[in-house]
């Protein structure tokens, strides 16, 4: 990792990810590289998130269901 990559601060992500036009720079690769490595952990992965998750994008034709 490269010493300007070191210094970026919680804050400056956050504006980068909040601008649609720094956002657009990324590509659909890299958005998913971020998504899959995003969360700390798997008690973060919970049912009513994916639920969001399928409204927010109008995922059709998929359910989530939790087994226990």
């Amino acid at each position: 990792m490269n010493d300007k990559l070191k210094n970026i601060t919680r804050e400056d992500f956050m504006n980068f990810f909040r601008d649609d036009e720094k956002l657009s720079t990324l590509s659909a690769d890299d958005r998913i590289e971020i998504f899959l490595q995003i969360l700390p952990g798997g008690s973060d992965i919970t049912e009513d998130l994916l639920n969001k998750l399928i409204s927010d994008y109008q995922v059709a034709d998929l359910e989530v269901s939790q087994v226990k």
